[in-house]
């Protein structure tokens, strides 16, 4: 891997981070805390992708033909570092960015395209994702929500548990069953969320208001043209999918900026010195760093037009662990912050809870390591 960066690709930071200086209002990281699913958050984010579209860093890395301008996966994901880094503004449309959008290049019909992409590109339009299930968590195989078939479509009844910006999406990316086979009887349905017979209850948590909610879907009617690919090929679409999703998401940058700035404030105050901070402070740092590595190692096969692999789940995995360093070290040394001294810390902090849970569990992914990159015996 050559780690130097291109100057075309040095030039194209410094353009982001240029737009951040220029729009992220001087009251933002009070913002954030309130939870990126927040109604707030969520009204900012909508002004702000738009903003982010039209000077071209929505989504510089879709193809030219799609609304992109073929930047490729290192753009993508330096948008991801620097929108990261300061605290994630794009709220819940990192996942338009990164996963859902791409998924409908690859799968989608033309109709699907011309209907979800143009608003995507334009940075108008919030999806949800309807996956986990009570009992059917990373365990995706296992899900009970129903899709019957009947006259010019489906009827879908179930419950989605840990939803994120359900309250406040038009769109819900969702799997359901459609016969008995654990992985070859799912299917795959782009749901509007003002669906009759959609019902969304918000659940209460500490990472912020509306974050989370349970979906509940009593006979819902989708027309068969909602369906995204045929019945049985969900599998392999979900696959591609959570590659883009496990590894898209570049928290270590927020993390890595965290931790700074607490070193910053112990050392302005004379607290920076016992050896036990030190050792502390530079194992956080290093996992911020090998999480940095590993997610490029995953970036530089997509770059090279590689299929993903195990090592998806190693670069997940390491963002975890980075983002529970840095959540402990700020807990023990530097606790004012979370009380209200430093609100992006507060953020910070609130999202490392759900980062071990958020597109994968922690388990999951080291029980992934061991089988596929170990190659270890059940």
């Amino acid at each position: 891997m050559d780690f130097k960066w291109s100057s075309d690709q040095t030039e194209f930071r410094a353009r982001v981070r240029a737009f951040l200086a220029r729009e992220l209002p001087k009251d933002w990281e009070n913002v954030a805390p309130h939870g990126p699913a927040s109604q707030g958050v969520t009204e900012f984010s909508l002004q702000f992708c738009q903003k982010l579209a039209r000077d071209g860093l929505l989504v510089p890395h879709w193809p030219v033909e799609y609304g992109g301008q073929g930047g490729g996966a290192w753009q993508h994901f330096i948008v991801g570092e620097e929108m990261w880094a300061a605290g994630e503004p794009r709220g819940g449309q990192y996942m338009n960015v990164n996963w859902i959008g791409p998924t409908l290049i690859r799968f989608g019909t033309e109709e699907h395209k011309a209907r979800y992409l143009p608003p995507m590109v334009q940075g108008r339009e919030l999806w949800c994702q309807g996956f986990s299930e009570p009992g059917a968590g990373s365990d995706l195989a296992s899900l009970r929500t129903r899709a019957v078939a009947v006259a010019g479509g489906y009827r879908i009844s179930g419950q989605k548990i840990w939803t994120s910006y359900a309250a406040l999406a038009q769109t819900c990316f969702l799997l359901a069953r459609t016969g008995v086979d654990r992985k070859g009887g799912l299917a795959i349905y782009l749901l509007p969320m003002d669906s009759p017979g959609i019902t969304v209850r918000e659940i209460p948590s500490l990472v912020g208001r509306g974050d989370i909610h349970e979906v509940f879907l009593d006979d819902v009617f989708v027309p068969t043209s909602a369906r995204l690919g045929e019945e049985g090929q969900a599998w392999s679409i979900i696959t591609y999918a959570l590659a883009n999703e496990r590894i898209g998401i570049p928290r270590y940058a927020l993390a890595h900026r965290i931790l700074e700035r607490a070193v910053r404030h112990l050392q302005g105050n004379g607290l920076f010195q016992a050896s036990e901070i030190h050792r502390r402070a530079g194992q956080a740092l290093a996992a911020c760093r090998a999480a940095q590595l590993l997610s490029y190692q995953v970036i530089d096969r997509r770059a090279r037009g590689l299929p993903p692999n195990s090592e998806s789940s190693i670069g997940r995995f390491a963002v975890t662990a980075a983002e529970r360093a840095v959540a402990e070290f700020v807990t023990e040394f530097w606790p004012e912050a979370l009380c209200g001294e430093d609100m992006l810390a507060l953020a910070h902090h609130q999202r490392a809870i759900t980062a071990s849970i958020a597109a994968g569990a922690a388990e999951i992914q080291l029980d992934l390591i061991a089988r596929q990159f170990l190659e270890l015996p059940r």
